[in-house]
């Protein structure tokens, strides 16, 4: 019998109404069933009182899913963001060691949106919080009164790295298009990191941990959104499942 790899996806800590939750999106919890091939993790967002090696040991994958909220800017020593900002500590608190485990303990690792900003966090880069206010930078941000359809829909073209792992799960394409629906950005890119894929505005939209033992890769933009329809979305997750399915295999 073949046993699906078991993938964590860190959860976001939120209230809604009085009540706290810890939640994640459907459209990654499908993404690892339905694209990776796995079966999926809730991790609740409760910082250090994970014991993060034990838990990450117990896996096969981990996928760092996008956020409404920022990385709170005091983790890459940013100045303080502006009134209203959505920040999310508990997460921060959860995420960025368990990307530090995973890596250490060559465990397979997918970061979205949030995840691609948390991955270059946790190994020592630094953000732009509103990427549309630097000069040279073009206005990534979704349009958030549009349809879902809309605001997920291909956006921008970006450019990937001849010899890359996206420009061959691409098919050695040079470019393609992606959705977009952040305000904050790379800024200074975390030693470790090579990228994957850059904007027409030069901007980072995808990065890999160069030395990492197993897939170890993270994008701007949002592959679950119906992967499916999408080619490189698709190849991207059975790429990573594929990589967790292996990481099992020899643990097994």
């Amino acid at each position: 019998m073949t046993h699906k790899p078991l993938i964590g996806v860190p959860a976001c800590f939120r209230s809604i109404g009085e009540s706290p939750f810890h939640v994640c999106g459907d459209k990654y919890v499908r993404a690892v069933s339905d694209g990776a091939g796995g079966v999926p993790l809730l991790i609740p967002a409760l910082g250090g009182a994970l014991e993060m090696e034990d838990l990450v040991g117990r896996l096969d994958g981990l996928l760092i899913t996008g956020s409404p909220s920022n990385v709170e800017p005091h983790r890459y020593g940013g100045p303080a963001s502006e009134a209203g900002t959505l920040h999310d500590p508990a997460r921060d608190a959860t995420t960025l060691p368990l990307i530090l485990a995973a890596l250490e303990m060559g465990v397979p690792l997918l970061g979205i949106c949030r995840g691609f900003q948390e991955l270059n966090v946790a190994l020592g880069g630094t953000l732009h919080q509103r990427v549309h206010e630097i000069p040279g930078y073009t206005n990534h941000r979704e349009d958030k009164s549009a349809p879902l359809t809309v605001q997920y829909g291909p956006s921008h073209r970006v450019h990937l790295t001849p010899g890359g792992v996206l420009a061959g799960l691409a098919n050695g394409a040079g470019s393609v298009m992606v959705n977009s629906l952040h305000a904050q950005g790379l800024d200074r890119l975390a030693d470790g990191l090579s990228v994957e894929a850059r904007a027409d505005d030069g901007l980072v939209e995808a990065v890999r941990v160069t030395a990492a033992p197993a897939f170890a890769l993270a994008v701007q933009w949002h592959p679950e959104w119906r992967f499916w329809e999408d080619s490189l979305s698709t190849a991207l997750l059975h790429a990573f499942g594929q990589a967790a399915a292996a990481h099992a295999q020899r643990k097994r």
